[in-house]
């Protein structure tokens, strides 16, 4: 039974990351055109690195993914404790809206985006994106702190309060270093959704302002390229490298 057990999951894995790992093998595929495998090469990583235009709408998505993550994991960690801790008017009808939020179709949120930013005269842009990139990141952040703080018990903010606590200190000394891992999950989340977002960013990214996603979806209508393959890899690797990060954040602050 064990067997089969194991089995069965390795085939999900398997059924996750083998189209990854045939990405990133093909990504030093000598030739450009043909399937088939014929050499070993760096080439496309070269070239992928003198392609200015690719690194600008890198280092574009970048800026916009770190900012909009880290506001929205600010506002999304004080509105899940807002949610928690006090009741409030209208506190059910938010909490339904968040979830609301998280399901609606993101070619509807485009579009209401960027019918707001052309009533408000915004120019669309670095700024349009990283409020849209907010606006969609902040509800994932809501509810992955809010599941942390759901087996929380409130007798502990109680307890500490009666020994002379100042809300600060009860957020920074009792609250924050519990809900820490959903943090850092909910900064990932945000930051993954941004980097990898087409829809929401293609309303209101403007013409201006080019970010990867975008980029690489303008590419690969005329057919992916191993230059595209090169850069899937990296950013895979990236994703890895963060999730790593992640982890060892978690555990020192365990500890």
């Amino acid at each position: 039974m064990n067997f089969f057990k194991r089995l069965y999951i390795g085939f999900i894995f398997l059924f996750l990351y083998v189209p990854i790992f045939i990405l990133i093998l093909y990504s030093f595929n000598n030739s450009k055109y043909s399937l088939n495998w014929t050499g070993f090469t760096l080439k496309w990583y070269d070239k992928l690195f003198l392609n200015e235009e690719l690194l600008d709408a890198a280092i574009n998505s970048i800026m916009v993914a770190t900012s909009s993550s880290l506001i929205a994991t600010l506002l999304g960690t004080l509105g899940a404790i807002a949610f928690f801790r006090y009741t409030f008017f209208g506190k059910k009808f938010l909490n339904s809206i968040v979830f609301v939020l998280i399901i609606s179709p993101e070619i509807v949120m485009g579009i209401a985006l960027l019918l707001l930013f052309v009533l408000l005269n915004i120019e669309l842009g670095f700024n349009s994106l990283l409020i849209a990139h907010i606006s969609f990141s902040l509800p994932f952040v809501i509810v992955t702190v809010m599941s942390r703080l759901s087996g929380f018990d409130k007798n502990i903010i109680e307890a500490a309060r009666d020994l002379g606590a100042h809300e600060f200190d009860i957020f920074r000394l009792i609250i924050l270093p519990n809900i820490f891992p959903a943090v850092i999950a909910g900064f990932l989340l945000s930051f993954t959704l941004s980097l990898d977002d087409v829809i929401i960013s293609f309303f209101v990214s403007g013409t201006d302002f080019e970010i990867l996603p975008i980029k690489i979806f303008s590419m690969v209508r005329l057919g992916v390229s191993p230059e595209i393959n090169a850069l899937s890899a990296i950013m895979f690797g990236f994703t890895i490298l963060i999730v790593a990060l992640s982890q060892f954040l978690i555990r020192e602050k365990t500890k």
